[in-house]
């Protein structure tokens, strides 16, 4: 296999597809294109107004955005500049993105907008590496000079003599090893390290994806988790640039419903709380109706069911099966299938263990959501469920020319081209992941079938170990536990202690629901979940939802808390994982109580 660099994936795309729409992206109410041919002009320019600026072969452009069509441009014009892309999350505060900047020693910070500049000008006077802010919007900047907006930046680049010879001599100097990135794990405890990772491990990532996913120039994606992430960076930008398919961006996380109807997406990726929190609507909706529509859903999810099990056991359905599947999908499944754009093949799910009874619920209805796995080291994909080879509550099987082995302690480690070359200024942590013979050590417990799928436990280090030395894996409880209608987030507890409890974050609409039912006060939600009824409700849910666990992996203690986790409140990720040890310290003292202090 050649090996070449994603500045040469987007240029093979762009003389083999220019008239088709690479882009499309919101404006005035309505979706407008940009063509391949577009884009590569558009990289160009840009690309050359930042040589212009100074940037060279090695340097580092941080990018602090929002999706949008700029972060694209912005993000494969560092690329063929020679240089790395260190993205950042929009989300972030102003010191960890100072964290950020001043490890990597980025030399010129791309902004989409006021308020993702105003955090990085509360520090950029005291970090003298910054030569240039890039604003995609315009700003209120007063009179700094190294302050320019994206199109004076653009217009820098277009005006440049022989522009055509110094953006392919740029271009064609950038070897597949060299780094394209370097993206900091959200990281749920310390600082965030710096994954290096190089043209080569997206290209053959994405290459080894498209080998077994059947992506081509036909499809549209709807992107919307951030391109800061890995996840996002590959599935939803790379991959569809390659292959000449075209990516539309939301408008943002909270019009993903409005924008499938409008973008009318065929391949879609997203971590599973979007899935939980579609399954959650529907139910809830379902509740709202009628007994007779209630009636109909439920027969219309049992026939989805039988169908879906025939076809995971290559078995045709029997002609009176196919009859009902057929009524099953004009009463109830047509209206899910229109909210996803009506063209949907598949969605992709990844970044957090997917609940296997929210991928089998969706396969009932006649969406398949095939569920991968990998982490920003990995570039990242290790392995994914396959259009015509996937089975629900594992990841897939390993993908091409990738390595998977289980260690003794049932750690998954990973071998191949898709591996980082380390942490940026961390050589010992970097020995402490990838040993002497180029084995990543993934940290999550894992095994693999005799089919050869591989299914995730749990993250070794959230492994929780009682006194009396049991080992509780708490994400297979916790994604049981949120099959509840009642219960919308949980997290276990225990490590070092007699029993498991939790911390949960009731579904506040089916909670109202049911104090309605049952003529309980529903003014205020604080002290409605501390009502015994509710109470009592929510120990019924998790005995009823529990019966597949051991005995010592049962909760035994719960605390209802008035709000959910969130990233604004640094307790999830930027992927919505749980952040363990911030949300242990900071409900401590609700612990505590629930444990009365012993140990």
């Amino acid at each position: 296999m050649d090996r070449i660099t994603i500045n040469h994936t987007l240029q093979n795309t762009i003389q083999q597809h220019g008239s088709k729409a690479a882009l499309s992206y919101k404006i005035d109410g309505a979706y407008q294109d940009i063509s391949y041919a577009e884009l590569g002009k558009r990289v160009k320019h840009f690309c050359l107004g930042l040589i212009e600026l100074g940037v060279q072969k090695g340097d580092r452009v941080a990018l602090l955005s929002e999706n949008r069509p700029e972060w694209a441009i912005t993000d494969l014009a560092i690329l063929a500049a020679g240089g790395m892309n260190v993205p950042m999350f929009s989300t972030l505060t102003s010191a960890q993105v100072e964290y950020i900047v001043r490890d990597s020693g980025a030399k010129i910070i791309c902004v989409s907008s006021e308020k993702q500049f105003q955090k990085v000008n509360a520090f950029k006077a005291d970090v003298p590496a910054v030569q240039h802010v890039i604003t995609f919007d315009l700003i209120e900047a007063e009179t700094d000079e190294e302050v320019l907006t994206f199109d004076q930046v653009y217009e820098l680049g277009r005006k440049v003599e022989n522009g055509d010879d110094v953006y392919e001599s740029a271009r064609e100097a950038v070897a597949p090893d060299d780094l394209a990135t370097i993206i900091y794990t959200s990281g749920t405890t310390g600082d965030p390290k710096g994954a290096m990772l190089t043209h080569s491990n997206f290209v053959s990532n994405v290459r080894a994806c498209l080998e077994i996913l059947d992506i081509t120039h036909e499809d549209v994606f709807l992107s919307f988790l951030p391109l800061a992430h890995v996840f996002e960076r590959m599935t939803g930008h790379y991959l569809p640039l390659t292959c000449a398919a075209t990516v539309a961006y939301a408008e943002s996380p909270f019009t993903v419903a409005k924008n499938m109807t409008e973008a009318r997406p065929t391949v879609m990726a997203s971590v599973p709380r979007l899935y939980e929190m579609m399954h959650e609507r529907i139910i809830r909706a379902v509740r709202e109706g009628s007994s007779i529509k209630q009636k109909i859903f439920y027969w219309s999810v049992g026939v989805g069911a039988k169908v879906s099990q025939a076809i995971q056991q290559k078995r045709k359905p029997s002609p009176i099966l196919r009859l009902k599947a057929g009524l099953a999908n004009k009463l109830v499944f047509k209206k899910l299938h229109a909210a996803t754009g009506g063209r949907l093949r598949f969605f992709v799910s990844g970044g957090a263990p997917l609940p296997k009874s929210i991928a089998e619920f969706f396969h009932a209805a006649g969406i398949l959501i095939l569920e991968g796995y990998g982490l920003t080291e990995t570039a990242p994909v290790i392995s994914v469920n396959r259009p015509d080879q996937w089975k629900f509550g594992t990841v897939g099987p390993v993908i091409p020319n990738v390595e998977v082995r289980i260690a003794e302690d049932g750690e998954i480690s990973s071998r191949g081209p898709h591996i980082m070359e380390g942490y940026f200024n961390k050589p010992e942590e970097t020995s402490e992941a990838i040993d002497a013979d180029g084995w990543f050590h993934t940290g999550d417990i894992g095994e693999i079938d005799s089919d050869g799928f591989l299914k995730i436990t749990d993250r070794k280090k959230n492994i929780i170990v009682l006194s009396n030395g049991k080992n509780v894996a708490p994400q297979p409880i916790e994604n049981q536990l949120k099959q509840s209608l009642y219960i919308s987030q949980i997290m276990l507890i225990g490590d070092q202690r007699k029993s498991i409890a939790a911390l949960i974050v009731p579904s506040f609409d089916a909670i109202k629901d049911y104090a309605k039912e049952n003529q309980l006060e529903t003014d205020d939600m604080s002290a409605l979940i501390r009502r015994k009824e509710i109470q009592q409700l929510i120990r019924r849910e998790i005995n009823d939802h529990s019966t597949q666990f051991a005995d010592f992996e049962q909760v035994r203690m719960f605390t209802l808390l008035e709000r959910e986790f969130t990233q604004e409140a640094g307790e999830m990720t930027p992927t919505f994982k749980l952040k363990r040890r911030v949300i242990i310290e900071k409900y401590k003292d609700l612990i505590e109580k629930m444990y009365g202090g012993d140990r």
